[in-house]
């Protein structure tokens, strides 16, 4: 072999082990993926952001942290299947999706249960969160880490209506989520459930199809829907969470002070959004004024007896744990 030539091998050989040194490194790191239907402008997207950033930091080096958004990994409500099966590491999922597989959970997904974000994280960060996350782990294996407050729910009509109680819902074509549990809130609320896809909300709240929706208000006006509704009514009916969780295959396979790094992450991600969501929710009713949008305030409490009422003589409430919702109201 001519010397020229040994140089030329010499040199190719270098630039592709320079080639594959960072894929050598990213190999040596642990993947963790990341599936979220959140859209990039999301308080939910940028938590994930904030999660990365505080693994980088508190473990440099040692995790692979790949977010997706847009649904563009696995579908919503797809997440905890994937992460059974250990095709996923992360995602946050509803309590409308864990109760599917824990109905002991169904207790989170009725009206009037968690008073306000304050409740709600006191509840999943006590005992009684402990006892929950631990039949999550078992039954989906998934382990919850950390409690991220999506957002209140309230009442958004197409038409005004001088609305107090329950009653003065009837016969409303209240557009609701398409499960089972979700209809009965929409029944409970005095409303005539009407399964709808988020995506057709709009023209159907244009069109007559429905007569008004329930969301979180920072939903509302990111979907725009005050430009085809003219009321809002506060009627707070469900603080609704997500749960930050990584599938029990990943967990498991981290050393003990890897756990603590990641759980960490995931309660300073779900921190960031929740201190986010409640700015943007305090501000939020006077835009809607300013859009033209009555918001008016009902009898809560009439609406939360009836709502109560309704689900204590359910076949939902059958699955709830006995006490657990004495318990939960007791938690202060």
């Amino acid at each position: 072999m001519t010397r020229p030539t040994r140089r030329h091998l010499l040199a190719a050989l270098t630039l592709a082990l320079a080639a594959l040194t960072p894929l050598a490194q990213a190999q040596g790191k642990i993947p963790l993926r990341i599936s979220t239907p959140a859209v990039p402008d999301d308080w939910h997207a940028k938590m994930w952001t904030v999660f990365k950033d505080s693994l980088d930091k508190s473990a440099p080096g040692e995790f692979d942290v790949q977010i997706n958004l847009n649904a563009s990994l696995f579908k919503q409500g797809a997440e905890p299947a994937a992460m059974a099966r250990g095709n996923l590491e992360l995602a946050s999922i509803s309590a409308f999706d864990i109760a599917k597989l824990v109905p002991e959970f169904s207790i989170f997904t009725a009206g009037y249960i968690v008073r306000d974000p304050e409740h709600q994280q006191k509840v999943f960060n006590g005992p009684i969160g402990e006892e929950l996350f631990k039949l999550v782990s078992e039954k989906m294996d998934v382990t919850p880490l950390a409690t991220v407050y999506l957002g209140t729910r309230q009442v958004n009509l197409r038409e005004p209506r001088n609305v107090k109680t329950p009653a003065d819902l009837k016969g409303v074509k209240l557009r609701m989520p398409g499960s089972k549990e979700w209809l009965f809130l929409g029944e409970a609320l005095g409303a005539t459930a009407t399964p709808l896809a988020f995506g057709e909300v709009y023209l159907g709240l244009k069109t007559g199809t429905i007569d008004g929706q329930d969301n979180p208000l920072p939903s509302v006006r990111a979907a725009k829907f005050y430009e085809v509704t003219k009321q809002i009514v506060l009627t707070n009916h469900l603080v609704d969470g997500i749960f930050i969780s990584i599938s029990n295959k990943s967990w498991n396979a981290l050393s003990a002070a890897q756990k603590g790094k990641v759980k960490a992450a995931a309660q300073a991600a779900a921190a960031f959004n929740n201190e986010n969501r409640l700015k943007e929710e305090a501000q939020i009713v006077d835009f809607f004024k300013q859009q033209g949008l009555q918001v008016t305030t009902p009898d809560v409490e009439a609406f939360r007896k009836a709502v109560q009422a309704a689900y204590a003589n359910s076949d939902i409430a059958k699955a709830w744990p006995k006490g657990l919702l004495d318990r939960i109201n007791a938690t202060r």
